[in-house]
């Protein structure tokens, strides 16, 4: 990402609008500590509906968790956005991706470089790449294949 090109600008390059984020329960999208962000577990929800649901390794196949990773990061950076109303001078500094996984998969660092890549595309390497963490768990809320959570700092 250069320096004059904005963040704005690489989305709409995208061809991304960030939607308005949403709670599946009781809790905040996303809470400014700070100059710290903590954006909620984000599932793999595009246009009210589930991409891609089930298990990775079982009916998901690894390309297709990995995009709905990306999926998941789309819908976090909708929460931060919503929160800060710009993501201009926003770094990650750390993301955390869940993907519901058959027994045996072992592939869930391939699955969250759906949201890695996409950070980086979009925030820039400096700014797009934090500390991580690839976990795969036995279910996640409505079937969703992936879920993300996200730390921010602010300038």
């Amino acid at each position: 990402m250069s320096t004059t090109e904005t963040v704005a600008d690489r989305l709409a390059a995208l061809k991304i609008t960030l939607p308005n984020p949403s709670a599946l329960a009781l809790y905040r999208p996303a809470v400014r500590a700070g100059n710290l962000v903590f954006v909620s577990g984000q599932v793999a929800m595009r246009d009210g509906a589930i991409v891609y649901p089930g298990h990775a390794g079982d009916n998901v196949t690894t390309e297709q968790a990995a995009e709905a990773a990306r999926v998941c990061t789309i819908n976090a950076l909708g929460a931060a956005h919503a929160l800060l109303g710009s993501l201009e001078g926003v770094r990650v500094v750390r993301a955390v991706g869940y993907v519901a996984s058959a027994p045996g998969f072992t592939d869930q660092p391939a699955v969250v470089n759906g949201a890695s890549e996409f950070l980086r595309d979009v925030l820039g390497e400096e700014r797009g790449v934090g500390a991580r963490l690839a976990l795969g768990v036995a279910a996640l809320p409505v079937n969703s294949p992936v879920e993300l959570e996200l730390i921010l700092e602010i300038d």
